[in-house]
C-alpha cells in the first residue's frame, strides 16, 4: 500500500468544455498550461456525442479489458472522478443512454456534445 498526505488545498479549476472539445485531451491540456502535478477531481457532469470507456472482463491477472466505444450517440455525462499523480490523469467516468448506464475508465476520444463542467483541486 502507498499514500500520500498533504496539509493544503490549492487552487481550485473549473474547466468548462465547450462543443466539440474533448474531455481527457482538455484535462492534459490543463495539466500541462498551469503545472499541475497532483489534484484531485472532484466532479464532472455533461454531454457527450463520442466516448471510449475501459473496463475489466476477467478476474485473472493480467486482467482482460472490454473497451466500449460510442460514435455519434448522445451520452449523459453522468460523472467524472479520479485523482492526478504527477502529471497523470486516472479518472473513471459514468454515462448512460436512454436505455442503460456504463462506467469505466475515462480513454481519450470522449467528445462534448453540448457542455461539460470538470471540478479540479490541486493538492
Amino acid at each position: 500500500m502507498e499514500y500520500f498526505v498533504t496539509d493544503k488545498i490549492g487552487r481550485i479549476f473549473v474547466l468548462r468544455l465547450d462543443p466539440g472539445d474533448y474531455v481527457l485531451e482538455s484535462i492534459y491540456e490543463l495539466i500541462k498550461k498551469e503545472g499541475i502535478k497532483d489534484a484531485v477531481v472532484l466532479s464532472g457532469i455533461g454531454t457527450l456525442d463520442e466516448c471510449v470507456l475501459h473496463m475489466v472482463t476477467t478476474t485473472d491477472y493480467p486482467p482482460k479489458e472490454y473497451f466500449a466505444r460510442w460514435k455519434n450517440k448522445p451520452l449523459e455525462l453522468v460523472s467524472i472522478m479520479g485523482i492526478i499523480a504527477n502529471g497523470q490523469p486516472h479518472l473513471h467516468a459514468i454515462v448512460s443512454d436512454n436505455e442503460k448506464t456504463y462506467a469505466g475508465h475515462l480513454e481519450k476520444g470522449c467528445r462534448t456534445l453540448y457542455l461539460a463542467e470538470i471540478v479540479l483541486v490541486v493538492l
